[in-house]
């Protein structure tokens, strides 16, 4: 557990050094600014009824997790492992007296973490300018709803990162993993469409997994049933590609 505990946070420390991070964290900003804002325009331009201080984050949650947090946990994760490939930096880190299971989970864990740290910064700010254009709808019970939608939308994320991770031990060019990774998403997104009777099975589908915790009827078996649905991808995803890992010769 030591050698797994060094490797995360080293895993970390390389992760808040990159630029990346920072530009994620400016980008995701600057999306709730220009739409609140824009929310703002047509209100008051077109007498339309704006979305609640509650409403407004769920809002960007449905957008972002179908855009902007794909795209960088796709740049995070194709940089710690195909950059670290191809700059040779992986044969220093995994002489370190760790196993490579460990050495392997950690930088999955890395990836998760900044998932997390990505959405609850959507969500703080988000919620924080929902709060100071609409404070009038501000309650308890929305910010739990909020709290629990973000928290929950890791769950899909993870598959998606795992899916990246592992296109990067198949494929040795990042750029490559880069846009085949776009094309993957994107024809799982258009079989959501045509197939939609089949579209629960497809991970696209449930990067809006928040939306049946936050309905008025709760179906427990549908969010049971698509839980293990997610957890069988991962443990898949992340035995195949440990084992591709595990074979690589550093």
């Amino acid at each position: 557990m030591a050698g797994f505990k060094a490797a995360l946070i080293n895993e970390l420390e390389k992760l808040y050094r990159k630029k990346k991070v920072i530009v994620a964290a400016l980008v995701s900003l600057m999306f709730i600014i220009l739409g609140q804002l824009s929310i703002t325009v047509i209100r008051s331009g077109f007498g339309i009824r704006g979305v609640s201080s509650t409403e407004f984050p769920l809002l960007v949650l449905s957008v972002v997790v179908n855009t902007i947090l794909p795209l960088f946990t796709a740049l995070i994760t194709i940089d710690s492992f195909s950059g670290e490939f191809s700059h040779n930096t992986m044969k220093i880190t995994i002489t370190r007296p760790v196993t490579r299971l460990k050495f392997f989970a950690a930088k999955i864990s890395s990836i998760f973490i900044f998932v997390l740290i990505n959405l609850m910064f959507v969500m703080i700010f988000s919620t924080i300018v929902g709060i100071i254009f609409n404070s009038n709808s501000f309650t308890l019970q929305g910010i739990i709803r909020i709290l629990g939608s973000y928290l929950v939308t890791l769950i899909p994320m993870t598959v998606l990162a795992l899916i990246i991770v592992l296109l990067t031990n198949i494929l040795h060019s990042g750029i490559s993993v880069f846009f085949v990774t776009i094309l993957i998403f994107l024809l799982f997104k258009g079989l959501g469409i045509i197939f939609s009777s089949y579209s629960s099975l497809l991970f696209t589908s449930m990067l809006d997994w928040y939306k049946i915790w936050i309905t008025s009827n709760i179906s427990i078996l549908k969010i049971f049933r698509q839980f293990m649905i997610m957890l069988s991808y991962d443990i898949l995803l992340f035995t195949g590609a440990y084992y591709l890992f595990d074979k690589k010769g550093f």
